[in-house]
């Protein structure tokens, strides 16, 4: 078995806020699996950056080579701009948003050695296609199936 991962993800919401969903599709050899998991009341940016972290939980092994692609710019520039580290040595001043989730990608990300790559959403590329649909789909889904995104709900007002 290879230890290198290709991960496709994508978030979506409807409204912003609003119910949302995202959607992953992880590859490594001959394998692959798709994830995605609805919310009652979340963001794009964190279903983003939920779909990320769904994906790394995903990994039974630790140090992989990682390429995860993702439409969104947030979620990318975020980490390969260097942004993120900033955010955690300043604790998030400012009122940055979803330190929850970024610390938890945070603490993922240490097991393995990952490069981001942004592509263009709702274009040609079929994976990136795939992981939007399942994200909608899971947005979409019946009140029983969505779960509650703690880290927001217990923080908007």
């Amino acid at each position: 078995m290879s230890n290198e991962v290709t991960i496709y993800t994508d978030g979506s919401s409807r409204g912003n806020p609003g119910p949302g969903g995202y959607g992953v599709v992880l590859m490594s050899g001959n394998h692959r699996k798709e994830l995605s998991q609805g919310y009652h009341h979340t963001t794009n940016n964190r279903m983003e950056l939920m779909a990320v972290i769904a994906g790394l939980k995903a990994l039974k092994k630790t140090g992989m080579h990682i390429t995860i692609y993702s439409d969104s710019q947030y979620v990318v520039r975020a980490v390969e701009e260097g942004w993120l580290n900033n955010w955690i040595k300043t604790n998030f001043k400012g009122g940055k948003k979803n330190p929850d989730l970024w610390r938890e990608y945070f603490e993922l990300a240490k097991r393995h050695v990952i490069k981001f790559k942004w592509v263009k959403g709702h274009a040609t590329n079929a994976l990136n296609n795939r992981c939007d649909e399942l994200a909608t789909e899971a947005a979409d889904g019946s009140h029983h199936t969505l779960m509650h995104d703690e880290g927001y709900e217990g923080t908007a007002s």
